[in-house]
């Protein structure tokens, strides 16, 4: 069983991805025992007026998480360097996600669905399992978003799959706002969050975290 492991996902990686994966948990959930006696705010624009309810676009928020299982498993076995680089700027937009979820609480009024077909059943299901709260930014356009920035980076994979990548992560953010999850600018903060989290981390080279927690190991 370690072996098949360690053929998916180097043993470098361990903690990098380990890390992303508890900070998620501790911002998303963390943060919300904070802020839930707190005002919440809708941040909706005019744009949000015209889009759509579009139950279909659950198939695309849904698969995301396959997309982001992937992308990082891509992003961890290009080279050790481009892991921590990625891993790093990950942990610092999360970070920041975690700073405006205090800060700015949101909030959306989400539409009732009605219908018994598999996208209405599957758009219920999330709505039921996700509380529409810690919006700005969308962490859902941050993941997909990361994955997409790493792809561009990576030296192992093919044109075909930067393509697919890159149009994937167009579609998971149009689904955030197509099934009522997030509204438009929720999009753009989870966008510029990873855009920053790589900015400072080229900076001011935190990669190098990992690499000194990973020499102690060694």
């Amino acid at each position: 069983m370690k072996e098949r492991i360690k053929k998916i996902i180097p043993r470098y990686a361990y903690i990098p991805l380990l890390t992303m994966v508890i900070m998620n948990v501790l911002v998303y959930n963390g943060s919300k025992l904070f802020t839930n006696s707190l005002y919440h705010y809708n941040a909706s624009i005019f744009i949000d007026s015209y889009l759509p309810f579009v139950p279909f676009f659950i198939s695309f928020y849904i698969l995301a998480y396959v997309q982001w299982i992937i992308g990082y498993i891509k992003i961890a076995k290009e080279n050790k360097e481009t892991c921590y680089h990625f891993c790093a700027g990950e942990v610092i937009a999360k970070l920041l996600c975690l700073f405006f979820f205090l800060v700015f609480p949101t909030t959306i009024v989400r539409p009732e669905v009605i219908g018994d077909g598999i996208w209405g059943m599957l758009t219920r299901f999330i709505y039921s399992a996700d509380a529409p709260v810690n919006l700005f930014p969308s962490i859902h356009c941050l993941e997909s978003w990361m994955c997409f920035r790493g792809a561009m980076a990576l030296k192992k994979v093919s044109k075909k799959y930067k393509i697919i990548m890159f149009v994937f992560t167009i579609f998971v953010c149009m689904s955030t706002v197509l099934v009522k999850q997030h509204v438009f600018i929720d999009i753009i903060g989870g966008i510029l969050m990873v855009e920053i989290g790589i900015l400072i981390t080229k900076k001011f080279h935190l990669e190098t975290i990992f690499e000194k927690i990973s020499s102690k190991r060694s």
